[in-house]
């Protein structure tokens, strides 16, 4: 009898984790992914693996955002030494995410240490190196969308177009066990159909199993339209106070889009003024990875960059200037006015946006706007829940600078278009929601059983299920 055991993204949605066994191909991990909005000392305080990496087989990976693959050089570290296999975009991808998250978690290490130091503890040990990264990308296995791959005898692989960001996939395992066909098939982040890069979610139609995100269950976004409104009005408004806007932005996916929406509004005279500063090496590294890609992306919004006279780093922004040096990134500080900052991290915890907030939070001709999920615990979810004081740099600093959110960015489908693709499966599959919180998953799951008689189930914590 196979089995999934869920060891993360359950009732949260981070650290997207899923053991699939059976006697065909042994042990299958779906995604190994860290909890985002933890530091590193809670990080690593954390209990080891619920599960023996030495004992997996392979591991099969949806995408590259961290809360899906940042784990991965743990596992290496702790024994793993089969097969990954992914899209061949996130192949590309993921070894510059690892690299920063790698640079992010040792400098906290540090910092960490040094605290234990002072008080005459024990330096707590890495949980894994550059060694371990370098092992994950030996490990990847590149395969393109809709290319059925035997990962072991009678078992196979298929990734389909999720439209999440560049390289996202839906799983489908396929497999024969005691002499009958199974098939599951992992959602992955499922993408939001009214973006302007990413192609729509392949719609699938059988399973016996399908696991399914719903992040957005309980909710849905405004629409393209709306949201380019939302935005230029936002930035007019934040242009005619003086000041300068923040935006966190994700690396891989919403960084892009951005660039993208702001493109079109410059390019409409909607604009005004603004100086835009992409405040990320990573993710100017990974926008000129998808500028590589942007002939594959059938999207409208793109089909003038194909000719490679343009892209989203090349003369597409004339104001974009682009920050590498952390030299750089402190000189944006000296602005007074007119800044436009994109900087990650996405959830403001860590890297180049917790600075500028330091210097720009507290001053209300300013503007933060959120176009992402904002986790639980983070500093991000925070801001938009309406803290007043917030802790930056061992320092409480006052919040006044105006906090908006824009939610149709979001790579995420939103409820109606995950009943959608859900329902299109005829062969009435067990239905499990993960990588959503309680209440996004509760409402998808009352939903999914008023408007299509679906009797969703909603794991927790090392819960399994069997087909």
């Amino acid at each position: 009898m196979a089995t999934v055991t869920f060891y993360g993204a359950v009732q949260e949605v981070t650290g997207s984790c899923h053991l699939v066994h059976s006697g065909t191909f042994g042990e299958v991990l779906l995604d190994c992914g860290m909890h985002q909005g933890m530091r590193a000392k809670h990080f690593i305080s954390r209990e080891q693996f619920a599960f023996n990496p030495c004992t997996i087989d392979m591991v099969i990976l949806s995408h590259v955002h961290l809360d899906h693959s940042g784990r991965l050089p743990s596992l290496l570290h702790e024994g793993f030494r089969g097969p990954i296999y992914c899209t061949e975009a996130t192949a590309q991808l993921l070894p510059i995410m690892l690299f920063d998250a790698l640079s992010l978690y040792e400098n906290d290490l540090r910092r960490e240490n040094r605290k234990r130091a002072r008080k005459g503890l024990d330096d707590i040990e890495p949980h894994y190196s550059k060694d371990d990264v370098l092992k994950v990308l030996d490990c990847l296995k590149p395969l393109a969308y809709q290319q059925k791959v035997e990962i072991a005898q009678e078992a196979s692989v298929c990734f389909y177009d999720a439209g999440h960001i560049l390289g996202s996939a839906i799983t489908e395992l396929t497999f024969i066990e005691h002499g009958k066909a199974k098939k599951l098939v992992f959602s992955g982040d499922l993408g939001n159909a009214d973006t302007l890069l990413m192609k729509d979610p392949v719609f699938l139609e059988q399973a016996d199993v399908v696991m399914m995100e719903g992040t957005y269950g309980d909710r849905e976004h405004r629409t393209l339209g709306d949201t380019q409104t939302q935005l230029k009005e936002i930035l007019h408004t934040a242009f005619v106070k003086g000041g300068n806007v923040m935006i966190p932005a994700f690396a891989v996916g919403r960084t892009q889009e951005l660039l993208l929406y702001l493109g079109k509004l410059q390019q409409a005279g909607e604009l005004d003024n603004w100086q835009i500063f992409l405040d990320s090496p990573m993710a100017i590294e990974v926008t000129s990875v998808y500028d590589q890609w942007l002939p594959t992306l059938d999207c409208e919004g793109v089909k003038k960059f194909c000719t490679g006279e343009q892209t989203l780093l090349k003369n597409f922004l004339s104001t974009l200037h682009l920050m590498v040096d952390a030299e750089e990134s402190m000189a944006i500080n000296k602005i007074s006015g007119g800044a436009l900052i994109i900087a990650g991290s996405g959830m403001c915890t860590g890297g180049r946006i917790t600075h500028h907030f330091k210097h720009r939070i507290w001053d209300s001709r300013n503007t933060i706007i959120f176009v992402g999920y904002q986790a639980n615990g983070t500093l991000g979810r925070m801001l938009v829940d309406g803290a007043q004081h917030v802790k930056l740099f061992g320092d409480d600093i006052i919040v006044k600078a105006t906090i908006e959110t824009l939610n149709g960015f979001s790579a995420h489908a939103g409820q109606a278009a995950l009943i959608d693709w859900v329902s299109h499966f005829k062969t009435d599959p067990t239905v499990v929601l993960v990588h959503g919180e309680p209440d996004a998953l509760t409402a998808l799951a009352d939903k999914l059983e008023q408007q299509q008689n679906i009797k969703a189930e909603i794991p927790v914590f090392g819960s399994l299920i069997e087909f």
